[in-house]
């Protein structure tokens, strides 16, 4: 069939536009654009990424990591080795702060002019003494160490130096038969107590706190003595009373922290081991002096006037001294906190003389 110049146009206009639509790129529709078109047309504000922020902190990391390994040649993180250096300039700041105090303490106590005997001090302490020496006793734990030591009391007892009555509650107030640390058949236990010091403001306090404690408990005195001129009186049985010089003893004589105030330590213990029963009768003492360590009785030393200008104490007497030249009998020894603590179990000498 013959085609006409009408459809011959028809055709070739269709082509036309065919091949136009085929050179021109296909933009598709608004409804369905692509997630990556949309994304490409978001506002330039748009954070990147999360894998991209992570990779950005990681590469941080690792940077800062070499630089501490090579800041910290020997494998000390920068923090520890900040802390360390912070904390030896608060030490040495403390140590020269302490160490200033130390040298005017020292020129203080060097000016002074303190007399050998310093008892008087205790009278106007006597109603503070406990709560200024619990702390301290609490720390160095001599609360056990008075417990161990009074538990070889017994009989008649004395204690010199009593005190406030720290030792009061570790006494045995039951006397009894039975067995020592040896083994062997003894007396245990207090048949009477007598209490001594030479300022009456601490006796006072020493008998309250006993009568409270103990109400029952009726052979015991309370006197204001000096230790040096004790005798022997009730409500010590008088088990010699027959005899012509009419000799009697205390069992057991006790003294803690007492030999640093006395101003004749030695004449002191010379004179208990006179009113100490001569066979097994013990003088018990729990003191506080002299040092193991040269530089540590160098402090005691240069702060000894102060010291004892304040609370009554020489604490740089050597104990160790005093006891060798009284002349008892040494039956057990020992040292704690640097050898400044002493402990001495001790009894007199057979042929010691008494009066």
């Amino acid at each position: 069939m013959a085609s006409t110049p009408c459809t011959m146009t028809t055709h070739a206009s269709r082509l036309a536009r065919a091949s136009l639509r085929a050179s021109r790129p296909m933009i598709p529709s608004r409804g369905v654009q692509s997630k990556a078109t949309r994304q490409k047309r978001t506002s330039p504000n748009t954070p990147p990424p999360r894998k991209q922020y992570n990779a950005d902190i990681q590469r941080f990391q690792e940077r800062y990591a070499k630089k501490e390994s090579a800041a910290a040649p020997h494998g000390i993180p920068i923090r520890v080795l900040s802390f360390m250096g912070v904390t030896i300039l608060a030490i040495s700041t403390y140590t020269g702060y302490l160490y200033t105090s130390y040298q005017q303490e020292v020129r203080k106590a060097q000016a002074l002019d303190i007399p050998r005997d310093v008892s008087d001090r205790y009278n106007s302490t006597a109603p503070t003494f406990d709560a200024e020496v619990d702390l301290s006793e609490k720390a160095m734990r001599l609360g056990k160490k008075r417990a161990d030591l009074l538990r070889l009391a017994r009989g008649d007892v004395l204690e010199v130096s009593c005190g406030t009555g720290r030792n009061l509650e570790y006494y045995d107030l039951k006397e009894r038969r039975g067995m020592d640390e040896q083994g062997h058949a003894a007396v245990l236990g207090c048949r009477s107590l007598t209490f001594v010091d030479l300022s009456p403001q601490m006796v006072n306090i020493t008998k309250e706190k006993f009568e409270a404690a103990n109400p029952e408990f009726t052979r015991v005195a309370f006197r204001a003595q000096d230790a040096a001129a004790v005798t022997v009186e009730s409500p010590v049985k008088l088990q010699n009373s027959g005899s012509s010089k009419g000799n009697v003893y205390y069992d057991t004589v006790v003294q803690t922290m007492g030999l640093c105030s006395m101003p004749d330590p030695v004449g002191t213990l010379r004179h208990l081991a006179r009113i100490t029963e001569p066979g097994h009768g013990r003088i018990l003492l729990l003191e506080h002096g002299r040092s193991h360590y040269d530089w540590l009785n160098r402090i005691l030393d240069n702060l000894a006037p102060l010291h004892a200008d304040k609370h009554g104490c020489w604490w740089n007497r050597d104990i160790g001294a005093i006891v060798k030249e009284s002349g008892l009998e040494v039956v057990e020894e020992k040292r704690w906190h640097f050898g400044t603590t002493w402990r001495y179990v001790l009894r007199p000498k057979p042929d010691e003389t008494r009066s």
